[in-house]
């Protein structure tokens, strides 16, 4: 059997970038990273990369680790946000320079992403077991033995579950996931716009759901447009002349004039968290700890703060004791008001902009007109986009 400080189940963003940030931080510990899937082994651009946002203080957590590089070809700065309520007067726009940043964030895309953390779990040697699955699950009084499916057994003083939403180990667990899900899915994908959009990201409330356009580099913009999931089918299929004039329709031309879309998916929204944060040396983060409305783009920049919070546990905690209750208690003490303020804040979101009552209408203009005559009234949505929570 092999023996580990750390074993972290999930290689995607999460797990990849947690084994990462710990073995940065702690050198000389020996960490395991189990994944079900084969990751690519090469990129080859392609117009249909998904990305994910990273706010501020997420860019600025991972450079000081040296894992984030602005000048990487598929990392694009968010310069200014423009926030708009469809039909209605109240707009207001925040932008790097008001808040003294070099970019409000960055849209970075997975794939590059993803395969130069998978270098690095190389590099830093990280013992990556892939493609595996864990078959047996046992939790001992000292350590957390797992049975993988190719035969293999490990042990290791701490277990980090980072497998997904879908989570076959917080199963393994039996810890449950509560959920409530929205009357509206999301539809992703990317589109070419006319001209440059100069770092620009747009949010636009609607009455049947938000949208967003996040800056990608080559001029595109990455699309996620909010509905009631009877709409969802329709988008998805239909021919791409005509998702290009419903889409400029919805979202008007702020953006300019959208020339091309790629392939487009969808999935159900929900709001989620586990029933418990931690279990008997074992800690979950990302997506198999909490589900969020995309509606802020806060859903990787929440999963890196658990990364964070865990790895400053970590360094805090003498080795011995990695994986006990009271550092288990730690972490759940450390993530708990944060999970639970960003989820609350996302979900009011929601529910304050997905619907067409004229007098929440009339006040949610208000709101978005005093922003934008008044600067420091930004300051807390500002914060938010940013990640300036901790």
């Amino acid at each position: 059997m092999q023996h580990f400080d750390v074993l972290i189940v999930g290689g995607g963003m999460a797990g990849a970038t947690a084994a990462v940030t710990i073995k940065k931080q702690q050198p000389d510990s020996r960490i395991a990273v189990i994944e079900a899937f084969e990751p690519k082994t090469a990129h080859h651009p392609s117009f249909d990369d998904r990305s994910l946002a990273l706010a501020e203080q997420s860019v600025s957590y991972l450079r000081a680790l040296g894992l984030f590089d602005p000048n990487w070809d598929f990392a694009e700065p968010i310069t200014q946000v423009h926030v708009s309520d469809r039909g209605h007067f109240g707009k207001a726009t925040i932008t790097h320079d008001e808040f003294a940043v070099n970019a409000l964030g960055y849209v970075v895309e997975v794939n590059p992403y993803g395969a130069y953390l998978h270098q690095q779990l190389s590099k830093l040697d990280i013992a990556l077991y892939c493609p595996a699955k864990i078959a047996k699950l046992t939790q001992q009084q000292a350590q957390v033995e797992v049975l993988l499916d190719n035969g293999e057994s490990l042990s290791g003083k701490l277990l980090v579950v980072a497998d997904g939403a879908q989570s076959p180990t917080r199963s393994k667990l039996n810890i449950g996931f509560d959920s409530v899900a929205y009357t509206q899915g999301a539809l992703i994908a990317n589109v070419q716009i006319s001209d440059k959009h100069h770092g620009q990201a747009f949010e636009r409330f609607t009455e049947h759901g938000p949208m967003a356009l996040l800056p990608m580099s080559s001029n595109r913009y990455s699309l996620v447009w909010c509905m009631p999931e009877q709409a969802l089918t329709s988008l998805s299929e239909c021919e791409e002349s005509e998702f290009l004039t419903r889409l400029q329709a919805a979202f008007g031309y702020r953006a300019g004039m959208f020339e091309r879309v790629g392939r487009r998916t969808s999935y159900p929204l929900v709001l989620g968290r586990v029933e418990q944060l931690v279990h008997h040396r074992c800690v979950l983060i990302g997506n198999a700890a909490h589900a969020i409305h995309p509606i802020a783009g806060q859903g990787f920049n929440l999963g890196l703060r658990d990364i964070q919070a865990l790895a400053e546990q970590l360094q805090k905690t003498d080795r011995q004791e990695w994986g006990s209750h009271g550092f288990t208690h730690g972490y759940k003490i450390a993530r708990e008001s944060d999970i639970h303020r960003v989820m609350t804040l996302t979900d009011a979101l929601v529910r304050l902009f997905s619907n067409d009552s004229r007098i929440l209408a009339l006040g949610r203009s208000c709101g978005l007109l005093s922003m934008s005559l008044f600067s420091q009234l930004k300051a807390p949505l500002a914060r938010q986009l940013m990640g300036r929570t901790l």
